[in-house]
């Protein structure tokens, strides 16, 4: 099983360190959007709907499909809120199983860096929009320490463990999701940074959300022997910041494109 698989074959796990995250960076990037309410919707790489239940209830579409390549992630999605008025079906961002001029507004939540072809991605998006339609994505900001479990892999380097991270983390830096969305012919393109709040109510809390869930820094923890992953703990407890109520806080950041297709 591979490191980029590994990461989406338990939904709940990834809602439980993502999905608030995700959320809460969803609704300040829905704002930035601004589009009218009553428009058809596209999500591609919706895992388990958390993007796509903030979608659903601040924009009021007329229509959403959601796509998503991993069986587990959709079959958890369709088992929330959000599966009463959204299509969740499995799909591939780079070949969507839609006609040309479908939907009024296409988007990527936290995808971009999953996609091998991430340029291919948002040129399907471009052809299943509707001229002038709009097209945008956001991505944790890896280049920055943007993402909300950067502590945490920084904390294992610190104690002598490399971490491989997949090399779709390039595509992450906004001059690179620029370049995708200019590469597919839109126009108006602008970009933005998007700054959220992580938190946790203290350390066992914290530590069960970030390595609860298999992906390239928690397969790293495991290979460690116990005497390991407790110099790891305590690395962790000295560093992580908190605030004035003793809970674990720090800030997390993702860029944001989005464009326009050209009429």
């Amino acid at each position: 099983m591979t490191e980029t698989k590994s990461f989406f074959t338990d939904g709940g796990a990834y809602e439980r360190l993502m999905g608030r995250f995700t959320r809460a960076a969803g609704e300040i990037f829905l704002d930035w959007l601004a589009l009218p309410k009553g428009l058809s919707w596209i999500d591609v790489g919706c895992g388990t709907g958390a993007f796509t239940q903030v979608l659903s209830n601040r924009c009021a579409p007329s229509r959403v499909e959601a796509v998503d390549p991993a069986e587990a992630q959709i079959a958890y999605a369709r088992t929330t809120p959000a599966a009463k008025g959204v299509n969740f079906r499995i799909g591939d961002a780079q070949s969507l199983p839609f006609g040309n001029a479908e939907f009024d507004a296409a988007v990527m939540a936290l995808v971009i860096t999953f996609v091998p072809d991430p340029a291919k991605a948002v040129a399907e998006l471009k052809r299943v929009t509707k001229p002038g339609g709009t097209i945008g994505a956001y991505m944790w900001d890896f280049f920055n320490n943007g993402s909300p479990r950067q502590r945490l892999s920084d904390a294992v380097e610190r104690i002598g463990f490399q971490v491989h991270h997949p090399a779709g983390y390039a595509y992450s830096h906004i001059d690179a999701m620029e370049g995708f969305f200019r590469s597919a012919g839109l126009a108006d393109i602008e970009s933005r940074v998007i700054e959220v709040d992580v938190t946790y109510a203290d350390f066992d809390t914290y530590w069960i959300a970030q390595t609860e869930l298999v992906n390239d820094v928690v397969q790293k923890i495991r290979e460690m022997s116990a005497a390991e992953v407790e110099r790891l703990k305590a690395d962790l407890r000295a560093t992580l910041p908190k605030d004035k109520n003793g809970r674990i806080a720090y800030k997390a950041s993702a860029n944001a494109v989005k464009g326009r297709v050209p009429e």
